[in-house]
């Protein structure tokens, strides 16, 4: 990967943005330290700081989940083949994406390792869990009074990978999944609805990132759903990235797994169920939304060390200047302060300006500076990452507040700039094919357009790699002819390049 640039050279990542969006994300993922790909192939490694990323948002979202009454479960990472097989669908949709154990043990053969062993019946490692909790629901459920059913579990899931990119697509990563049960469709339809709206507001009040909310077109859809509904968020480089889906599944499911239950009226009914997840693919999206040229930046909710304080030490003063580093950690953390495990003074003998600047590739919201001077005033100097080339100073006594208002204006401000881009990222003025085409190739962003809504039309724009993101719940498209071919329009549609 490309080296680091210094201070002096202007930014912190080599290549730009500008000038090879793909190497700066990987550059900004070696630099800010999140993770690496694994010796096996397709695999990541997730580090420290990237995992405290995940994990503020897997209890950001447990909490929410489990407000909504889903009860926490774990589900085993083998699936027999038979489970997979009874819904067809489903199966052709991931087929050739699973990993399937086939043996049990190893044997030696003359000092080399070979498969022995051979299993009755293959175990596909789970691509995603579907099948495996319909056939526990199948015995958990026995009446309309079991109903609704509402599990979720954090986990990984193996889906083989041709073209790796950490975080964004890897042959095993880490996800929570949601899968509920219930006695209606309707019933069944609001909570994927509600799934679907609880992601949209996560992304954005908790990661700053604006989405567009929207129902799946059918070949998009997950396979095997009666419907499919997605938050598509837009990256810097104007493309997409699926954020978050929810999914009615209807009675495809509950068939196949024998889900049945008796109603009120004594009659033997099969159950309507749902899905619904995200993923580490999140990481990945908070990096191209809001990282920058000096490296990532993160929203606050986020960030494991929302406050790093470097102290400046220099002689005779250091054991003081360090003493009253941890003068001002401690007057940030106090009751009504900040979680004292995102305020950290760093200890390391590194220089204060290389420290400074791992940090800000880091995407830490404020850094704070102490020495002698600010000892002796008793003030602090710290920058906000936004813009971390501009010194400010708090008193000692005003930290709090202070710092209170930084950790605000990096939240608000990196909402604005997804917000401002999102909006001037969707194009309505494109109404054929042939700009279409022109767009994608000579710009960035998604198009809204009027849409026929049939398969071959959809299909005529693969060769473009250009898909339909969602049918979008809040958009109207301007025009009565579709955008792809002519023919009348169904929907508005929001196209465009994915990730």
């Amino acid at each position: 990967m490309p080296a680091a640039h210094s201070q002096s050279a202007g930014t912190a990542i080599s290549p730009t943005r500008a000038d090879d969006f793909a190497g700066w994300y990987q550059e900004v993922v070696r630099a800010a330290e999140l993770a690496t790909m694994a010796h096996v192939r397709g695999c990541m490694v997730i580090r420290p700081w990237g995992y405290r990323m995940w994990e503020l948002m897997q209890a950001e979202l447990d909490l929410q989940i489990r407000a909504r009454r889903h009860s926490n479960v774990y589900f085993p990472l083998f699936i027999p083949l038979s489970y997979l097989q009874s819904e067809a669908s489903h199966v052709e949709g991931f087929a050739k994406e699973m990993a399937v154990v086939t043996h049990h043990r190893l044997d030696s053969v003359n000092g080399v390792l070979v498969p022995a062993g051979p299993l009755e019946e293959p175990l596909v490692v789970r691509p995603t869990s579907e099948t495996i909790f319909g056939r526990s629901m199948s015995e958990w459920i026995h009446s309309y009074r079991d109903l609704p059913m509402r599990l979720n579990q954090w986990c990984n899931v193996v889906r083989w990978e041709m073209r790796p990119r950490v975080f964004l697509r890897t042959t095993e990563f880490l996800w929570q999944e949601g899968h509920t049960a219930h006695d209606s469709e309707a019933a069944a339809m609001a909570d994927a609805l509600d799934a679907h709206e609880m992601y949209r507001t996560f992304a954005e009040d908790f990661l700053c990132i604006p989405t567009v909310p929207g129902e799946k077109s059918a070949s998009e859809r997950f396979p095997g759903a009666v419907s499919s509904y997605t938050i598509e968020a837009m990256m810097q480089d104007g493309r997409a990235v699926q954020a978050g889906t929810s999914h009615y599944l209807g009675q495809n499911f509950a068939r196949a797994a024998d889900i049945d239950f008796l109603d009120r009226k004594d009659e033997r009914q099969h159950a309507h169920t749902t899905s619904f997840g995200i993923s580490t693919r999140l990481i990945g999206a908070v990096i191209m939304t809001h990282g920058d040229d000096d490296g990532l930046v993160l929203p606050p909710a986020i960030a494991p060390s929302q406050v790093v304080i470097v102290p400046i030490l220099r002689g005779e003063s250091s054991g003081a200047v360090l003493a009253y580093a941890h003068q001002v950690a401690a007057a940030l953390t106090g009751p009504d302060g900040i979680n004292p495990d995102r305020v950290l003074v760093e200890t390391s003998e590194q220089r204060a300006t290389d420290l400074r600047w791992s940090y800000v590739k880091k995407g830490v919201p404020v850094i704070a500076e102490v020495g002698p001077r600010d000892l002796a005033s008793r003030t602090v100097t710290y920058r906000v990452r936004l813009d971390h080339h501009a010194l400010r100073t708090a008193g000692f006594d005003d930290l709090r507040a202070a710092m209170a208002a930084a950790l605000r204006e990096v939240h608000e401000g990196l909402l604005q700039q997804a917000r401002i881009r999102l909006r001037e990222g969707i194009h309505s003025d494109i109404t054929t094919l042939g700009e279409m085409e022109q767009f994608f190739r000579s710009r960035r962003g998604f198009v809204l357009g009027a849409w026929c809504g049939e398969p071959d039309c959809e299909a005529a724009l693969k060769p473009l790699a250009v898909s339909i993101r969602c049918i979008p719940q809040h958009l109207e498209a301007p025009g009565e002819a579709c955008v792809v071919d002519g023919r009348p329009k169904r929907f508005s549609a929001l196209f465009g390049q994915s990730y």
